[in-house]
């Protein structure tokens, strides 16, 4: 990805966050030479902050994601915080490949804008997908979903995806963009993504303009 890409997406972000009455922490705005200091040891410890890829796509609005990450647990100095907050923005089509996590159990909850699509697979011994059905949790109600069939969750609503769940997602086509929250686990993207086909989770970025903001996986030690 470019760099002036990243940054046209943040910035398209920060109007959506607006727009749906989501205020950003103060972190959000912190120019990358702010990230230098001490001081925030903790906040790039637990990596927060903006996290965009396109996973190694070439094309985000086909196949990318954009999360904020409100707060996690510390991943390097390892405190008793044992739960995880993002924010998410999910575009009409725009496609999260399928993933699974081995110790992140997650609700998905639908904040506000249009629906979001999802298929979902339990995964077998050896990591592919299974045949049998799947028991979720939608809105506090325990249902059975068959293996791959497309389940809806509008505004309002939430799905609770347990460790193990290869899902994928993205927005319904016409009802515009998606507004995600994450309440789960403590998150470690660097270690707990299982991809069912390979993918890269953080992009590659080339540095066509100088950054407004750092992304999570670029902080400095």
């Amino acid at each position: 990805m470019k760099r002036s890409e990243v940054n046209r997406i943040i910035r398209q972000a920060r109007d959506t966050f607006s727009e749906y009455r989501w205020t950003l922490p103060p972190f959000a705005s912190y120019p990358p030479e702010r990230w230098t200091g001490p001081e925030l040891k903790e906040l790039k410890n637990s990596m927060l902050g903006w996290d965009i890829t396109d996973f190694g796509s070439g094309d985000y609005y086909k196949v990318g994601l954009l999360l904020f990450t409100l707060r996690n647990g510390d991943l390097e100095e390892g405190d008793d915080q044992p739960y995880a907050e993002k924010l998410m923005l999910v575009r009409e089509g725009q496609t999260t490949p399928y993933h699974f996590h081995w110790n992140k159990m997650e609700d998905i909850i639908n904040r506000g804008g249009g629906n979001l699509l999802l298929r979902l697979y339990e995964s077998t011994p050896d990591e592919q997908f299974s045949k049998d059905p799947i028991r979720v949790k939608i809105d506090g109600r325990t249902v059975m979903v068959e293996p791959g069939e497309l389940v809806r969750i509008e505004p309002g609503s939430s799905i609770k995806l347990h460790q193990g769940l290869y899902h994928t997602f993205w927005g319904e086509e016409g009802a515009g963009i998606v507004v995600i929250g994450e309440v789960s686990k403590v998150n470690d993207d660097r270690n707990d993504n299982r991809f069912y086909e390979p993918c890269g989770r953080f992009p590659a970025i080339e540095e066509d303009e100088p950054a407004i903001a750092l992304l999570m996986g670029e902080y400095p030690k």
